[in-house]
């Protein structure tokens, strides 16, 4: 049996006083955070690319960050968007140069070098990608054999995990060559994703070692009108996407090393509400991740 590793989507929500935080405005919403979770995504340093360069972290920010949680305690970093954007965001009209950042190691060992201190406290870097059509790559194949150079020029000791965001290219092949490559799969329950749970049902068998799962959701201004970005309650519940998605889930933890469950306010109004109904179905006590009976 493997390890479960429960957590948000990034952290720093005042809404999430009583649910927790202590207060509105903790003296630091990390160290608080982490004594009652073990992960969280960080997707702060995903949005790099800008039109004339691309940024890498403060190590001012990594050092708080480090100093904030317990050794054991694990970041899903998404890498920067300038690794994985063919293109910079244009606007309506414009198009954008092709970015000589995509797929570049070079720029993933700079990311890297900035993010040194936290490196051991990093349970996957995900890199995400966008809808890739034909004006951005040529197909398929030419995004695995770039990817596939990609991945295979990284240091070896080190977790990956990757998001596509082309449903029909998640198919049995697509885990193969992660399986292949030693790369976990990041699997999107949300937007125009197909279902998480008859993904997992299909093919859970082939992914090896890790998986990350996020629980999305598909209507994010829809979620931030509704709630006000008040994130302190469930306003659309996803109770049936959550009795399919928990027993593959408890499936795939009995499987791999490692699974990690990062869960946005987006999804049903209140990440930590919804990873509460979560751990309820795992038969899961506060803090405890993992060793639980399959539902």
């Amino acid at each position: 049996m493997g390890t479960l590793r429960i957590g948000t989507c990034s952290w720093k929500y005042p809404s999430w006083k009583g649910l927790v935080y202590s207060s509105r405005e903790p003296g630091n919403f990390l160290a608080e955070y982490a004594r009652k979770y073990d992960t969280v995504e960080v997707d702060q340093w995903f949005w790099s690319l800008g039109r004339s360069g691309a940024g890498l972290p403060r190590r001012e920010t990594v050092l708080e960050y480090d100093a904030a949680v317990p050794p054991e305690f694990r970041f899903t970093v998404k890498c920067p968007n300038a690794l994985t954007l063919t293109r910079p965001y244009a606007r309506k009209g414009e198009t954008a140069e092709p970015n000589p950042r995509f797929l570049d190691p070079g720029f993933f060992h700079g990311f890297l070098d900035a993010l040194a201190p936290l490196v051991p406290k990093v349970g996957l870097f995900l890199f995400q990608f966008e809808y890739l059509n034909k004006d951005r790559i040529p197909g398929r194949e030419a995004f695995l054999e770039r990817l596939g150079t990609f991945l295979e020029s990284l240091p070896g000791d080190l977790p990956y995990g990757v998001e596509i965001r082309n449903p029909r290219w998640i198919d049995a092949g697509w885990f193969d060559f992660l399986a292949e490559h030693g790369a976990a799969p990041v699997l999107l329950q949300g937007y125009w994703m197909e279902d998480l749970a008859d993904i997992l049902a299909r093919h859970g068998g082939r992914i090896r070692g890790r998986a990350c799962l996020r629980l999305h959701g598909e209507d994010r201004e829809g979620m931030e009108e509704r709630t006000g970005e008040d994130w302190s309650r469930i306003v659309r519940p996803k109770d049936g996407d959550l009795a399919r998605i928990v027993p593959e889930l408890a499936t795939l933890v009995e499987a791999l090393d490692e699974v990690y469950l990062n869960v946005n306010n987006h999804y049903e109004g209140s990440a930590p509400l919804t990873i509460d109904k979560i751990r309820r179905s795992l038969h899961l006590s506060e803090g405890e991740q993992h060793g639980f009976r399959a539902p």
